[in-house]
């Protein structure tokens, strides 16, 4: 379990990396159910850091756990590592602190949390001491495999929104399907630990 749990954790802050590096500016996925009004986040699956003629820099996060100032200006990207003022990086410690079982929080093919749920997660983000969070949503294997992203995304960009509805950082969203099962897909049980939301905290 560690090792899927690193290497899950390495895909993520690969991406972060990356598309620190050199954003594009791709669109990001579009809603796989039938459900509506979530707005996309601001990650590394769904790259846009302009807004307007204006342009915002920000805080990434290195495969190592280190902070990069990032600018995107629609036509390159900057990455610079933050420092301490006596030149030492500025370093986060990271793991997986909140498991979601999805079936408990979406409907069937869905994307909007019920109402009865949604409380529960606020309560968390707002007692959870994090410099940040990075959301990570998974699914079992049924369904094709660009399908399942992209309901992972949209599920894992649904409990980011609620993130930042109570004021916490979310520093990425990451969707991946089908790629990281924690259990078999060939039994009920095993799908449904399968179909999972992560919440890995930055301390």
């Amino acid at each position: 379990m560690a090792n899927r749990i690193s290497k899950a954790i390495r895909g993520v802050f690969g991406a972060v990396a990356l598309a620190s590096l050199a954003a594009t500016g791709a669109v990001g996925p579009v809603a796989a159910g039938s459900d509506g009004g979530i707005a996309p986040f601001i990650s590394t699956q769904n790259t846009r850091t302009i807004k307007g003629e204006r342009y915002i820099p920000g805080i990434s996060i290195s495969p190592d756990g280190c902070e990069i100032w990032v600018m995107d200006d629609g036509v390159e990207g900057y990455a610079v590592s933050r420092m301490t003022p006596d030149g030492r990086p500025v370093c986060r410690d990271i793991n997986v602190c909140g498991t979601l079982n999805t079936d408990q929080y979406f409907a069937t093919d869905k994307y909007n949390i019920w109402p009865k749920s949604r409380g529960r997660l606020e309560e968390f983000f707002r007692n959870a001491s994090a410099f940040g969070f990075i959301i990570v949503g998974h699914t079992d294997a049924r369904a094709s495999d660009e399908y399942n992203r992209r309901l992972s995304y949209n599920r894992a960009n649904a409990v980011a929104s609620v993130a930042q509805s109570v004021g916490a950082r979310i520093i990425d969203v990451r969707g991946y399907g089908e790629s990281y099962p924690v259990a078999t897909n060939r039994t009920v049980e095993g799908m449904a630990k399968n179909r999972r939301v992560e919440i890995l905290c930055v301390r």
